[in-house]
């Protein structure tokens, strides 16, 4: 009896064994995709994430050995604070974050755009169109930020006007309820949020005056980036994340349908499925033609931004373009 049970035990013994050398077999000839920590501009899903969280669901960055970790961060500052201190290794911003985060010191960097220029502007009701010198004297609703009065800051100078010639509302997360409750006379915002709020929440057109129609530069709003550390360590990994990013931009576009059904399966209690369908396709009409030069960055852009900002005193020594942004990880096509 014992020797049928000792002949047992090395029976069970050696599957144990050829099963442990399949697996680690198998795992040689493919290896384990890598974890990648992407962590967000807002603490709440929005309609801008889609594209990676249809990529993340179909595959696409597991077919660039990547296990993305998309992650929400606790507060719309700690973003950077993810990326610069490596708690994150690449990061979905702002352009303005990026550079208050470089002038601190911080070992971040742009390695693609999202969106080709800044669609970001003033909104009236509909049917109340005002033209900028009209604004003195009014309510705005704004973001209590830098970048939000130094655009604003930059259409009231092109009337002659100040700050300190408009009564600014600030509004905590939301400044469409001021708006839509006649709180304020107009309201700051960009076409695929705040606009898009508007015409799904308020069922209105709203008038919309494009800040770079007055002096604004037109320099994309939000922006890919990763941290340098990371970069110059892993720029293979790099370069497979942007190339994911782009395929899932690419194919979210030709499927918007598909997209939204994904996002909405990932962050139903999120939003309304009319705002994500809505929002999706005004973020769309902001992300230009898929191809080559639509994750592109450019001195142009960041020069004309970094000469606003730097002659408002919003930044006190500016870098050069170069030193904010990098193109070298984006995909060849």
């Amino acid at each position: 009896m014992k020797k049928r049970a000792w002949f047992t035990g090395a029976a069970f013994a050696a599957c144990a064994m050829l099963s442990s050398m399949f697996i680690t077999l198998s795992a040689q000839g493919a290896p384990a995709p890598v974890k990648v920590t992407f962590v967000q501009e807002w603490p709440v899903a929005d309609g801008f994430w889609i594209p990676w969280t249809l990529g993340k669901a179909k595959g696409f960055y597991l077919d660039e050995g990547i296990d993305l970790n998309i992650v929400a961060p606790p507060t719309v500052a700690d973003t950077m604070k993810f990326l610069g201190t490596g708690r994150a290794e690449v990061a979905f911003t702002t352009v303005m974050d990026i550079i208050f985060a470089k002038e601190q010191g911080a070992p971040v960097i742009a390695i693609g755009r999202y969106g080709i220029g800044n669609n970001w502007g003033i909104f009236t009701q509909e049917g109340h169109p005002l033209t900028v010198s009209e604004l003195k004297g009014k309510k705005i609703g704004i973001y209590n930020d830098a970048w939000t009065k130094a655009q604003l800051s930059l259409v009231l100078k092109s009337a002659g006007m100040t700050l300190d010639d408009v009564k600014m509302v600030a509004a905590a997360d939301d400044t469409v309820p001021l708006l839509l409750q006649n709180r304020v006379d107009a309201t700051t915002g960009i076409t695929n949020a705040e606009g898009t709020e508007l015409a799904v929440t308020g069922k209105q057109t709203p008038v919309f005056m494009p800040a770079t129609a007055y002096g604004v530069p037109d320099t994309p709003i939000f922006m890919f980036a990763g941290n340098q550390q990371w970069l110059d360590k892993n720029p293979a990994l790099a370069k497979a994340f942007m190339r994911a990013t782009s395929r899932s931009i690419r194919y979210a576009i030709a499927h918007p349908g598909e997209a939204v059904a994904a996002f909405a399966a990932q962050y139903s209690k999120s939003f309304d499925a009319d705002f994500v369908k809505r929002q999706w396709q005004d973020t769309m009409a902001v992300l230009g033609k898929p191809d080559s030069e639509q994750l592109k960055l450019n001195d142009r852009a960041w020069s004309e931004l970094i000469t606003a900002i730097t002659g408002l005193g919003i930044v006190k020594q500016a870098l050069p373009p170069a030193q904010y942004y990098t193109n070298d990880y984006l995909p060849l096509e």
